[in-house]
């Protein structure tokens, strides 16, 4: 299998849940489709959704939920 990154499309803030109280979208070892949202990146108060861009397993995150995210940072890896 190869490792394939997901990188965030924006700066901000990422959450790796839709709301406080609700699941995380993803998690290690969760199976990942093409499409999937696997967190929101905030914008001034806009919530923009990362969709990955391949599918597989998820290995890793590398973004905490409520971290600061550059455009360009690796959010996840996937085993693919």
């Amino acid at each position: 299998m190869a490792i394939k990154q997901i990188i965030s499309p924006l700066p901000g803030i990422f959450y790796r849940r839709p709301s406080p109280e609700a699941p995380v979208y993803k998690a290690a070892g969760d199976p990942l489709q093409a499409g999937d949202v696997i967190g929101l990146v905030e914008v001034m108060k806009s919530f923009h959704e990362v969709r990955a861009d391949v599918s597989g397993t998820v290995a890793k995150f590398h973004i905490e939920n409520e971290a600061a995210v550059q455009a360009g940072q690796v959010i996840m890896d996937v085993d693919s």
